[in-house]
């Protein structure tokens, strides 16, 4: 398989969506989009496996777009499958480009050169990264904290996930434990610290290099996709989870 990316344009690997001065929280969206550049030949991948969870994080982006909308706070999402690059690992990081993921072999990333691999870098993580980077000094004055919203699947290499919602964090442990402390009683999930993932699986990379790095609150939601698969659903979760973490930096972080 010919995947010289030299020959074609990756296209914009993210979307931004500012808010006005004074914001308090950024949302962050890394895995929004399952979409592969037309000269990667769909990595060699079946529809079914693009569409699936290993491409992207489904139902995520409704949550994240909702969440910065009632937190009245930018949102940085990517825009390109993390089948091509996974915006959530660094590139030295052998799971920046999978040549497998779950079940599924990926044919166009398997042996690659590294120019391959540091076009790829260049094209869609480091345009990410700068993109966030700004962001994040434009509101340097008033942002406290970053969130980033993920999803999961329920059933994973056949084995079922009873957790609901995971608070997940990487070096700074503050705001993820801070949230379980004070989850409302009128919310019936199934709420867990650091499940399914946790930063020991590589999942830390923007909350440390953007949050942490930044001196800035951090945590990621890890939302089980069976539960956001609409448009209501994702709407739901974000309505009830912005109070929740409003009040967590209000009353833990005052």
């Amino acid at each position: 398989m010919n995947t010289d990316s030299s020959a074609f344009d990756f296209g914009p690997s993210f979307s931004t969506t500012s808010s006005a001065a004074g914001a308090e929280v950024i949302v962050v969206c890394e895995h929004a989009a399952n979409w592969i550049p037309p000269g990667l030949a769909d990595l060699g991948l079946e529809v079914s496996a693009r569409n699936s969870h290993i491409a992207w994080d489904p139902g995520a982006l409704g949550v994240a777009r909702k969440l910065a909308e009632l937190l009245q706070g930018p949102l940085v999402e990517g825009r390109i499958s993390r089948l091509v690059y996974d915006l959530n690992r660094p590139p030295e990081s052998p799971t920046a480009i999978p040549a497998a993921s779950e079940i599924f072999d990926v044919p166009g990333n398997q042996n690659l050169s590294d120019a391959a691999r540091a076009q790829r870098v260049q094209a869609v993580y480091e345009p990410f990264c700068a993109a966030l980077a700004d962001e994040i000094h434009r509101g340097k004055d008033a942002l406290r904290l970053m969130v980033t919203v993920h999803s999961f699947t329920p059933i994973y290499k056949g084995e079922s996930r009873a957790v609901e919602l995971g608070l997940l964090h990487g070096r700074d442990d503050r705001f993820a434990e801070a949230m379980m402390a004070r989850q409302p009683e009128t919310l019936p999930w199934n709420v867990r610290l650091n499940e399914p993932y946790s930063a020991a699986d590589g999942v830390a990379h923007t909350l440390d290099l953007h949050g942490c790095d930044n001196g800035l609150l951090n945590v990621m939601l890890e939302i089980r996709n069976d539960l956001i698969a609409t448009a209501e659903q994702q709407a739901d979760w974000a309505e009830q989870l912005a109070p929740w973490i409003r009040s967590t930096l209000k009353e833990a972080f005052a």
